[in-house]
């Protein structure tokens, strides 16, 4: 019989005359031959595939693989063919076929791999493990359409992608604190340098103001004249308005007189009563017209001279709030000419306590080198008298020439002194008495006492001044 596969189908012959398969999509079917149909759409398979990176973490991979025979080459539709078509594609056999190839690959290459570069490099991992899985699958004659790796999820007890997402948060958020800090301080800056050339400007304006107040002010009492007139000229209008109304006043008076001269005519007896009305009612007008010729005239008058004033106040609020801004702005000019003033002053100082201590540095240095110089020369000399302290000492005390100076001291305080030495001696040491005249030696003892008592007396006498008594004796001149 004549047999046609399906569009997604193709079919497999084996049986006489055929030396192994044959995948085609329509033949005939002969006697001695078997037929059998194979269906190449692709399949999703899903899987949780749990690995372990480098670092030793656990973690669950969940994919979604779309796999399928591969349709390009027929050896690829004859490996699937002896290999997978005896299977159903759904079958449990096949899921775990294609699972084994696909966690085997993933753990392999989850465990060459960090757990930072498989999650940050998630789109290079997905083509690794892709290119290997599809270099296993390729031995079956199966073909990946598409790979979809999900975001990779802790093992349970293994909270790292949370603790991981947890410190990217706030990595994030303190960041954001950070920027909002920054934009703060660049604002206040900003807000600061705006305020003083505001103020700066202001003073500016204020000095230049200040020139122009003076300007109009001369203006102002110019205008103020002006004003004055004008307000005296309204007076006078007003007093020519009044002066109008009372002829105008007069008038009426005269016409109402006539008429009450016609009532009396007309009716004699009401004359009284209607001349009393008439009366009253000219006291009235009267009243009237006087009531609003003060009003008007003292209203006049209190309006100009509020106007006048509140002129006048606004005039003196003006030149006080003037005054009192040029002095702040020369106080604070002063104030920023002190803290400069302070400021160089602090350098200055600053600048010789700096010089003063390089200067002790140095000389503090010198006498250190000074010093090693010293011992070094102490040390050679100490060598050179093999380490007798007394020779070296006194070898130092020559060279340096203090037996000298002593010498000079001691002499210079004797010629201060001015001493006055006398040498005497009895003249009897060499006489000597016989051993048996006992008196003689003793008259030569005393005669040694005598012969010294003088020479002893010009001795004192020389050195202090002081004289010998009366009763001992006196001191000649060698003239005498």
């Amino acid at each position: 019989m004549y047999k046609v596969a399906k569009a997604s189908q193709y079919l497999v012959i084996t049986g006489g005359w055929i030396p192994d398969i044959k995948i085609t999509k329509k033949s005939w079917i002969f006697p001695g031959q078997s037929c059998t149909v194979v269906d190449v759409s692709p399949v999703n398979y899903s899987f949780e595939v749990q690995a372990m990176s480098a670092e030793k973490l656990p973690f669950i991979l969940p994919a979604v693989f779309t796999i399928g025979p591969s349709t390009a080459d027929e050896s690829s539709l004859i490996k699937f063919a002896k290999l997978i078509s005896p299977h159903d594609k759904h079958s449990h056999h096949v899921k775990e076929l294609v699972q084994g190839v696909i966690e085997g690959e993933t753990r392999v290459l989850a465990a060459s791999m960090t757990m930072e570069e498989i999650f940050k490099g998630t789109k290079e991992f997905k083509k690794e493990v892709f290119e290997k899985v599809q270099l296993e699958l390729n031995q079956f004659g199966l073909l990946i359409y598409n790979a979809n790796v999900k975001q990779l999820v802790d093992v349970p007890g293994h909270e790292y992608f949370s603790y991981l997402g947890q410190k990217t948060q706030m990595e994030a958020a303190n960041q954001a604190k950070i920027d909002v800090a920054e934009a703060r301080m660049k604002g206040a800056i900003g807000s600061k340098l705006r305020d003083g050339q505001t103020l700066q400007n202001a003073a500016k304006i204020d000095a230049e103001t200040k020139v122009i107040a003076i300007q109009r002010q001369g203006e102002g009492e110019k205008g103020e004249m002006k004003v004055r007139t004008e307000v005296k000229v309204y007076e006078n209008q007003r007093e020519a308005e009044v002066a109008e109304a009372n002829a105008e006043l007069a008038k009426k008076k005269s016409i109402w007189a006539k008429e009450a001269q016609v009532a009396e005519v007309e009716a004699r007896k009401a004359v009284a009563m209607r001349d009393a009305e008439l009366q009253r009612e000219v006291e009235r007008m009267n009243a009237l017209t006087q009531t609003e010729k003060l009003k008007a005239e003292f209203l006049s008058k209190a309006t100009v001279e509020y106007e006048t004033k509140v002129q006048e106040a606004n005039w003196e609020l003006y030149k006080k709030q003037k005054a009192a801004e040029a002095y702040l702005y020369e106080k604070e000019k002063e104030a920023a000419a002190q803290r400069m003033a302070a400021e160089a002053e602090y350098y200055r100082r600053q600048q010789v306590v700096e010089g003063d201590f390089y200067a002790k540095k140095k000389e503090a240095e010198g006498m250190i080198a000074l010093a090693e110089a010293q011992g070094t020369y102490i040390r050679t000399i100490l060598d050179a008298f093999g380490g007798n302290y007394g020779a070296m000492r006194d070898y130092l005390l020559i060279n340096g020439g203090v037996y000298q100076e002593i010498a000079k001291i001691n002499g210079e305080a004797l010629r201060g002194l001015q001493p006055k030495i006398s040498i005497w001696t009895s003249g009897a040491g060499g006489e000597n008495g016989g051993a048996g005249d006992s008196s003689g030696a003793a008259m030569k003892e005393v005669a040694g006492v005598y012969k010294m008592l003088p020479p002893l007396f010009k001795t004192v006498h020389d050195q202090t001044g002081m004289l010998p008594p009366a009763w001992m004796g006196t001191i000649t001149q060698p003239n005498e």
